[in-house]
């Protein structure tokens, strides 16, 4: 999301997508660390797997240099090992952002 586009109602759901490819120990670790970080933010998580045409698009289109690629918002986030504390922080400057715009 850049700053031009509208904000969503505070309590909208971040919006992650993992696009998971098959014996890769980095995609179910951040689908773990997205299990954990669901329990503290409001996260709606996709699992799009690479193999289908979905997940063949998005690849296509962002060229991660490693599994698993990772979209927020529809954005690029991260390709390879799931980087926490990165994620936990945006999903909190997102959180103070709608709470903010929505006072």
């Amino acid at each position: 999301m850049t700053t031009s586009d509208a904000m969503p109602p505070p309590g909208t759901p971040t919006a992650v997508t993992v696009v998971h490819s098959q014996a890769c120990h980095f995609c179910d670790d951040a689908l773990d660390a997205l299990a954990e970080l669901g329990s503290r933010h409001a996260l709606e998580v996709s699992v799009v797997e690479i193999d289908s045409p979905l997940g063949a698009t998005l690849v296509a289109v962002h060229r991660p240099a490693m599994n698993p690629l990772v979209l927020v918002d529809g954005a690029f986030f991260s390709s390879g090992r799931l980087p926490r504390r990165k994620l936990a922080r945006l999903l909190e400057a997102r959180e103070a952002a709608l709470a903010t715009a929505g006072r």
